[in-house]
């Protein structure tokens, strides 16, 4: 799979959660999912050295530990070092951890009711 379309895929997968959208707000190819009804970021997409890089949001506590288990876990770029993190994409995580990462990326930043 080549990087647009391993990017797609990770795209497509924060948009199966409820009330998500996508949208490019800079003028290069960086891609952000959002939650509609508070527009708060909850995946950034960009490339960078030629493979897929993924910003999103984590407690503190579980962040630094993803950080330890994984070499491909960084703190966020270009974002809050202690509550955001980025993967690179492909790398030694394994599909279900970032899937696993992305959805509780999505939940801290849902509305709060």
């Amino acid at each position: 799979m080549n990087t647009k379309e391993l990017k797609r895929k990770w795209i497509d997968f924060c948009l199966t959660f409820a009330d998500a959208y996508e949208d490019c707000p800079f003028d290069d190819e960086t891609v952000v999912v959002r939650h509609r009804k508070n527009k708060k970021i909850f995946a950034l997409f960009f490339e960078r050295e030629g493979e897929i890089w993924i910003n999103f949001k984590g407690d503190p506590m579980q962040s630094d530990l993803w950080r330890e288990v994984y070499v491909s876990v960084i703190p966020g770029y270009h974002m809050n070092k202690v509550h955001w993190n980025t993967v690179k994409i492909p790398g030694d995580v394994p599909e279900k951890e970032v899937m696993a990462m992305l959805s509780e990326s999505h939940f801290l930043t849902n509305p709060k009711k």
